[in-house]
Parts: structure tokens; sequence; C-alpha cells
């Protein structure tokens, strides 16, 4: 495998087997502390989805919805996707994706696949951001913290300081606002999918800092990005004993909401 970084296109891309099976590389700049990341997972299982479709000749679709169980962390390197169709329809189709290594299902996922919409919507309720990170935002850098956040060579992301208070050592709400976007190229709606999940955990400004594990993910795709920076907030219902959930909303430049997400994962001891 080439060393280098590579553009998120590429990083992403899938190679059919011609029966339904599919092969990819899980890179270490889309990965944390060695685990490849939760979101660029989805991203791959929203990659094998629609290339199965696009080889069986279904018309053109798009992802809108991604929902995935992380039964084991995958390590960096080959894995197999595994597709089954359970649903031909109009107007919404359905296939089950399973990420395999080394003869072990790693992750279980079904993607619902049609035509993302092109109108302004009728109503919208977003979080205010401003269209481009500000002077005082922090860049994410791929050596800061115990693990290591390779995520960081692989998209550009931007934390709000007033939202980070875990960097030195404040308590403050469980909700992270930030700005992400690829080293190379535009957002797309798998990009979307990467950055409903790029956050550091809303518990480190609990104090409760070190590896969550995701347990299950949705996302949901609501329009194709615009280019420029997508903007994301994140906001937690509860944490609960070794259990907490995030809520992300991905905004893109053009003000839509391109991406929606919510996750169970594991806390660390406080």
């Amino acid at each position: 495998m080439n060393s280098g970084p590579l553009p998120f296109a590429t990083a992403c891309r899938v190679r059919s087997l011609g029966d339904g099976t599919l092969t990819a590389d899980l890179r270490p700049e889309w990965s944390i502390g060695g685990h490849p990341h939760g979101g660029f997972l989805m991203s791959l299982l929203a990659k094998a989805a629609l290339t199965l479709l696009t080889e069986r000749g279904e018309p053109t679709a798009d992802p809108l919805v991604v929902s995935a169980e992380f039964l084991h962390p995958p390590a960096v390197g080959p894995v197999l996707l595994r597709t089954d169709v359970r649903k031909l329809g109009r107007r919404a189709t359905v296939v089950s994706v399973r990420l395999e290594q080394r003869g072990r299902s790693c992750v279980e996922g079904r993607v619902t696949a049609g035509r993302l919409p092109v109108r302004r919507p009728d109503w919208s309720d977003l979080p205010q951001m401003p269209a481009e990170p500000p002077v005082s935002a922090i860049t994410a850098r791929a050596d800061a913290g115990a693990a290591a956040f390779n995520l960081a060579n692989g998209c550009d992301i931007r934390i709000d300081a007033a939202t980070a208070g875990y960097l030195n050592g404040r308590s403050a709400e469980p909700m992270i606002r930030l700005w992400a976007r690829p080293r190379q190229g535009e957002p797309d709606p798998y990009f979307a999918l990467v950055a409903s999940d790029v956050n550091p955990p809303v518990v480190f400004n609990l104090g409760r800092v070190g590896w969550s594990p995701t347990v299950h993910l949705s996302a949901i795709l609501r329009a194709r990005p615009a280019p420029g920076w997508l903007r994301v907030r994140i906001d937690c219902r509860s944490v609960q004993e070794s259990w907490f959930d995030s809520d992300a909303t991905v905004v893109d430049s053009a003000g839509r909401l391109v991406c929606q997400a919510r996750q169970l994962a594991l806390a660390p001891a406080p």
C-alpha cells in the first residue's frame, strides 16, 4: 500500500469481485489510535452498496440512510465487504453490508439508497455557526492526545475553542462545534458520513477522556454538500453509567442540512 496520505475519494474506493463481494483497504490516515474511524467505515458500507447497485444495472442512486452495529474493531489493512440486496424499490432500495476481516464480522450495517433532494427545504431548524472557522478555532493535529488522531492527516478539522473545555482541563457542557473538510478535493455525501462522526467524544468535556468505542451509529443523508467547509454541531442527551449518546448535525457552506447522525457509545470512566 502507498504509505502517504491518499485523497478521501481514493481511500474509500471499493473493488468488486463480481459476486456481490467487494474489497477495500483501511488506511492509517483514516484511523484514531490505530482503530479505523467509524464514520469512514460507514462510508465504505455505503460505497459497497452503491457499487453493487451500479454493477447490477440499477438506476443511479445516492446513499440516504446508513446504520451500523460495530461488533469488533477491524485493524488497518484489507477487508472484505459482503452485500445482499434486501429490497429493490423505485424510491428506496435497501442493501445489507457486512465488513469482515480475517474471517470475522467486524461491522454489520444496512444502506438505504435513493435520490438525494435537490430543492431547498420547505422548513429547517439548524444550528447557527459561521460558514468558515474563525481564527480562534483550534486545528486538530495528528499527534495531539494520548491516542494518535490520524484522521487529521486525511481531513482538516477546526474545533470551536468555546466548546473544547477538555483541552485545558475545564469541565464543560457535552457539546462540541467544529468545521471539517477533506484535505484534498471537496466534500461529497460519503465524506458527510465521516464529518458526522469526526468529533472528539462529547464526554471529554465532562472529564471522561479515553477510548470511547461506538456500539451503534445511524446517519441520514439529506443533500449533496456544496464545496467548502462542513460545519458540525454535536449534542448529547444523556450520560449514564458507562453509556452516552451523541447527535451530530452537519450543515454545508450553503447553509443546507446535509447529514444527521445519532450514536450510542461507551464512555471512559470519570
